[in-house]
């Protein structure tokens, strides 16, 4: 995966830095592995806009996500990687032996052609799913389940990785892209390597009409906005606008949105660096 800046033919190319796409084998998607995708626009189902700047964007169909890998010692080849509108990662198609073909979000050099499998039996390569009992200490990993057989919840996005640091008992120790470090259940399962697409981070729209096909419409500004709209609005002039605020008078920033006495609080380590 690599960027592109583009020359500047028109003002919106002129800061544009836009995706190689250089490692899309597939254009068009697996038909059955396609769903629908209704869009709210931001409203409820009374039609009330419940969240301000949604709207608008291009249309889109949902890729079902393997993210449980539970065809255990079945050998699937990649059939081809694709683009997923839907998730900054690039999928993969697989066909299973028996003929069955799924999508999973595509590792870091990954290649067509390739044989994946997951399983207690499987090598602990590239693509692979395995229980955490079964990855070497120091491997680094992706698609991580919090729960075993509920599928991978954790580090899924392009560019992410984890690293397993060590085991005892019934838990692992993981250091998460955060730079958290938390204990997981060994019986739990994730996929060896590096999420996909990990320039995504470099990427740069160039354009608000880009931003639109999104599905973002323009922000407003707090303290551009009158008194009886925004807790920082209102005031002569342009004025500084107070403590940052959100809407409904709650602090944006430095405020602590965690829950007291959460469930896992007990299964974390260490927090994440403060930067």
């Amino acid at each position: 995966m690599g960027v592109k800046k583009l020359r500047p033919v028109t003002p919106g190319q002129r800061h544009r830095i836009a995706p190689t796409f250089e490692e899309i084998t597939k254009s068009t998607p697996e038909k059955s592995l396609l769903a629908p995708k209704k869009r709210s626009g931001g409203r409820n189902n009374t039609g009330k806009m419940t969240a301000r700047y949604i709207g608008g964007g291009h249309k889109k169909r949902y890729r079902i996500i393997d993210f449980k890998r539970n065809k255990h010692g079945v050998a699937a080849t990649v059939v081809g990687i694709e683009y997923d509108p839907n998730r900054t990662a690039r999928i993969a198609l697989l066909e299973y032996a028996d003929g069955e073909k799924t999508y999973i979000i595509a590792p870091e050099g990954l290649q067509v052609g390739q044989t994946l499998m997951s399983g207690e039996e499987a090598t602990p390569d590239v693509g692979n799913a395995l229980p955490l009992s079964k990855i070497p200490v120091g491997t680094i990993i992706h698609n991580i389940e919090l729960k075993p057989g509920k599928g991978a919840s954790m580090v899924r996005s392009a560019g992410g990785y984890a690293q397993l640091l060590g085991r005892k008992g019934k838990y692992a120790t993981i250091k998460l892209p955060s730079g958290e470090t938390r204990l997981v259940l060994v019986t739990c399962y994730a996929t060896i390597g590096t999420v996909s697409n990990g320039d995504h981070m470099n990427v740069r729209l160039g354009k608000a009409g880009r931003s639109r096909w999104l599905g973002v419409r323009p922000r407003t500004r707090g303290v551009a906005m009158n008194p009886v709209d925004h807790p920082m609005g209102g005031g002569e002039g342009k004025s500084s606008g107070g403590h940052p605020r959100s809407r409904n008078g709650l602090y944006a920033k430095g405020q602590k949105t965690r829950k007291k006495n959460k469930y896992s609080d007990k299964l974390i380590v260490s927090r994440k660096s403060k930067k």
